[in-house]
């Protein structure tokens, strides 16, 4: 297995990277959704968050490595008509732009009050801009309403995906895996 991309396949750090966010991102929705149930009183009321703001910035940093990863090792082209290689492009960057806005307004809402977030112990990231009006409320409904789309558009992304292994039968689907598709 490759480390880095090359013209057949994805190398092995695209490979982690994309599937270990994809699954945390998943995650990170199903949490998020669910401790919108909690209540006061709830043993998880104060811990999931702070669960949920510490992935959160485990996900930012490696959206970042992610992003300056394509930089040092570009992907492999996409395949098909110019129309899909124009879409993927699209799509990619609509993925990427809705991670980013949900983690920084996820950022927003953690530190609307003025608070560094703890990352799980570790390390502390600065409130840098907090006290704005109705910040948490403003951020909090941004974060969710980009999470939704995320979501929609990630499952979108997975059909797509699917789409071009079963009906197109080209290697999308199987470079992602790691592999070199070879035409039967």
């Amino acid at each position: 297995m490759h480390w880095r991309n090359d013209g057949l396949r994805y190398g092995l750090v695209s490979l982690v990277l994309h599937w270990v966010m994809a699954l945390a991102i998943v995650a990170m929705f199903a949490s998020g959704l669910w401790m919108r149930t909690l209540d006061y009183y709830d043993t998880w009321y104060h811990t999931a968050p702070e669960l949920h703001k510490s992935a959160g910035i485990l996900l930012l940093i490696a959206l970042v490595l992610r992003l300056l990863w394509r930089l040092v090792s570009p992907p492999p082209p996409v395949e098909g008509s110019p129309l899909v290689r124009r879409a993927a492009g699209a799509g990619h960057f609509l993925l990427y732009a809705l991670m980013l806005s949900v983690m920084v307004a996820g950022y927003l809402i953690s530190t609307a009050d003025g608070v560094a977030i703890d990352v799980f112990g570790w390390f502390k990231v600065p409130a840098t801009l907090s006290g704005l009006p109705d910040q948490a409320d403003t951020a909090g409904k941004i974060h969710l309403w980009f999470a939704w789309t995320l979501i929609v558009l990630a499952g979108l992304h997975v059909l797509a995906a699917l789409k071009h292994h079963f009906v197109d039968r080209d290697g999308t689907l199987v470079r992602m895996l790691g592999r070199v598709h070879t035409p039967s």
